[in-house]
């Protein structure tokens, strides 16, 4: 018998992931007002959840492919659920940013844990992550507008416990449905066994680049698109459910770009992909720093195509080459990377938005570290190149 309801709570797992570490950066325009305190104070209350959403993926990949991938899963479930609860009772800076600490914390599971299990069996390995980071751009979405949604009709408060209730009836659901599928294998079919370890370190050092350098383009977008389309948009809206609707729009449609990058893994080699990517990145974000209205919200879709499109490439790279086994392990790893230094994206935009140009300087940063991922691609090695030291291997050890 199949375990028919793996994937899909799989998907619906990466849509709270993201929906949970999202909700601060559409609520704290409201809060703001409330409070009487400008952006640039409050955003930096959200560090320490970023900073969490990355440091804790290393010991839950460990844990979890020492202990159990499902076991690890559940408690992300009802863990993200309690804490998003728990931080719409903060009556103050320092217990929203407690908070959404315990909520990075909690959040850094999916990725390392959710992502090894879904990547377990490598037949079409790029749809089906794909597919997945699909799921993951909706919870952008979703965050922008339930949030939008609860931040005008009921009040800020709300935006945090309605998904911590979702997060946690997820969690019931999942153990009612899903069947533990049992520890990693021990043998795996990645490519990872046909390459030697100094092309590993090749492909790991380029993909520590292209990864750090995309997690903080990824971060700062997605958590100042909000604001962003609060100053420039002013003109197609001004409420913050209307804000959320077209920030919404942008991430849902924006989001299926992982679904062809996904296809088009399994049929073209990674270095072109990620040469491509680069070129939709870097004219987008230059041109997003210096525009308005409708011309910006066109560019916020082309930039974000970019964007979201890169994400299964790197999934992608673990997936091809590291045994199951120790897949869990090396997500952490690489999640460590990437959201560890993507934390900087806040400090970064606060103090980029106090500046004269603001949001233009915000943007022309993000530009210069697109074209260090477009750079590192060239140095990935060609589906020729692989195949060649594959036969090599095989007549070694032959």
């Amino acid at each position: 018998m199949t375990n028919r309801w793996l994937v899909p709570f799989l998907n619906l797992g990466h849509l709270l992931d993201h929906l949970a570490m999202l909700v601060f950066p559409t609520a704290v325009v409201a809060i703001g007002r409330e409070w009487g305190k400008p952006y640039s104070e409050l955003l930096p209350l959200a560090l320490g959840s970023f900073i969490a959403f990355g440091a804790f993926a290393i010991p839950a990949g460990w844990l979890a492919d020492r202990w159990s991938r499902y076991r690890v899963l559940t408690i992300f479930f009802f863990g993200i659920g309690a804490a998003l609860f728990l931080t719409g009772f903060a009556q103050n800076g320092w217990q929203i940013a407690a908070g959404l600490t315990v909520i990075g914390a909690f959040a850094a599971i999916y990725h390392p844990v959710g992502i090894a299990m879904l990547v377990a069996k490598p037949e079409r390995m790029g749809i089906t992550l794909g597919w997945n980071g699909l799921w993951g751009n909706l919870g952008l979405a979703f965050a922008a507008i339930l949030t939008g949604a609860m931040v005008d009709s009921v009040g800020w408060r709300a935006a945090f416990f309605v998904p911590g209730v979702l997060c946690m009836l997820s969690g019931v659901l999942f153990l009612m449905l899903v069947k533990d599928p049992g520890k990693a294998q021990k043998k795996s079919k990645s490519l990872g066994l046909h390459v030697d370890n100094r092309m590993m370190i090749r492909i790991f050092a380029i993909m520590l680049v292209a990864t750090a350098c995309g997690g903080v383009i990824f971060n700062s977008t997605t958590i100042a698109m909000p604001k962003v389309f609060d100053e420039r948009l002013a003109a197609l809206t001004q409420t913050s459910f209307g804000i959320g609707v077209l920030v919404a729009a942008v991430y849902t449609t924006a989001a299926f770009a992982q679904v062809v990058v996904g296809k088009l893994i399994d049929r073209f080699e990674m270095r072109r992909l990620m040469i491509g990517i680069g070129l939709v990145q870097i004219p987008m974000l230059y041109l997003a720093a210096n525009l308005e209205g409708w011309a910006m919200l066109g560019a916020a879709f082309l930039m974000m195509l970019g964007v979201f499109g890169q994400i299964p490439l790197n999934d992608a790279i673990v997936g091809k080459y590291v045994a199951d086994e120790y897949r869990a392990r090396v997500y952490g790893i690489r999640y460590v990377v990437t959201l560890g230094v993507a934390a900087f994206a806040v400090p970064m935009i606060s103090a980029l938005h106090r500046t004269e140009g603001g949001f233009s300087n915000v943007f022309m940063v993000l530009a210069l570290l697109a074209s260090g991922v477009f750079i590192s691609a060239f140095f990935f090695p060609t589906r020729d190149e692989l195949t060649r030291l594959k036969a090599k291997l095989e007549v070694q050890t032959a």
